[in-house]
């Protein structure tokens, strides 16, 4: 709950209350008893407020904020703090904004590279740095030349780690890939992502190498199972530099891209809306893996049934 306290009340001023991160919505406000809430893009409206007034505002999560109702005017954004929650390792804007291009560039490596992609935001991650694509560019010591210029140079940069991330899963799938069956499961490691990436590898040949970059889960584990399966290094390296090249084009330039056209056709800002272009990318990326998990099992059991009816 938001808590927004003030002295006597006289006239209604609409704030914008937002994190470092995104506006603060839907988000319960208590004004001296008064409940009220912000609404979906952060909008409160405190009514009566007085130049002679002190106003603070409270949040969950959040360092309260106190200032002088006559430095206030209507419609003003007001920002807030936010504390560190677990939650934020699931928001892109936190590794861009607490990171930026480097701690970016280490997670792409790092989903393959140190198995870490269950959990991290790749796909979201890429798609909003498209849109930031600027401020992301103009932090590597080379940079400038306009939007084309700085989509290449992420490009290369956040290829390159995505090839060297599948490169070490493929070493390691060659070193201690079957031993890796045998491990004990923990938060950090399910044995299932394992069998899932090897029914994909099975299934499409080396090119589940570019097809499983575009599959959270599958995309760590396959280079793993080419290592394990002893695929010729040639043949990874060409399938894995293809795959890393598409895979960031595509999620780069469509956040860049997409983000540019609905401003400027509808007046849509995607950067006050990125929980929902994130749930959309997850539920796209992840719908293939549930929807052949929930079909193998239901085929999975057809035979037994049959053998029942018998």
């Amino acid at each position: 709950m938001v808590a927004v306290s003030s002295g006597l009340l006289a006239q209604q001023d609409s704030l914008y209350l937002h994190n470092q991160y995104s506006p603060i919505k839907n988000t319960g406000v208590t004004v001296n008893g008064n409940a009220l809430e912000t609404n979906g893009s952060g909008l409160v409206i405190i009514k009566g407020l007085k130049a002679s007034d002190s106003l603070r505002i409270e949040a969950p999560h959040h360092d309260a904020v106190s200032l002088a109702a006559s430095t206030v005017s209507n419609g003003q954004k007001i920002s807030l703090n936010k504390h560190f929650t677990w939650q934020d390792l699931l928001t892109p804007m936190f590794y861009i904004i607490n990171g930026g291009l480097y701690l970016l560039l280490f997670i792409i490596f790092a989903e393959t590279g140190l198995f870490a992609g269950f959990f991290l935001p790749g796909d979201s991650l890429l798609f909003v740095a498209g849109i930031y694509s600027t401020e992301l560019a103009s932090e590597f010591p080379i940079h400038g030349g306009g939007d084309v210029v700085n989509l290449l140079l992420l490009w290369i940069l956040i290829s390159a780690c995505g090839i060297l991330g599948n490169m070490v899963g493929y070493w390691t799938g060659r070193k201690v890939g079957p031993a890796m069956y045998h491990w004990k499961e923990n938060f950090f490691f399910k044995r299932k992502y394992l069998y899932e990436a090897h029914d994909f590898f099975e299934k499409h040949g080396g090119l589940a190498i570019i097809g499983a970059r575009f599959l959270p889960f599958i995309r760590t584990f396959a280079p793993i199972v080419a290592g394990i399966v002893d695929m010729s290094r040639p043949k990874f390296m060409f399938y894995n530099i293809t795959g890393s090249l598409l895979w960031v084009f595509s999620m780069l330039f469509a956040g860049h891209y997409l983000q540019k056209f609905i401003l400027s056709q509808f007046g849509f800002d995607l950067k006050s809306h990125l929980e929902v272009i994130v749930i959309g990318i997850v539920l796209v990326t992840t719908a293939p893996v549930i929807w052949k998990i929930f079909f193998s099992k239901k085929k999975a059991a057809t035979p037994s049934d049959s053998a029942t009816k018998q």
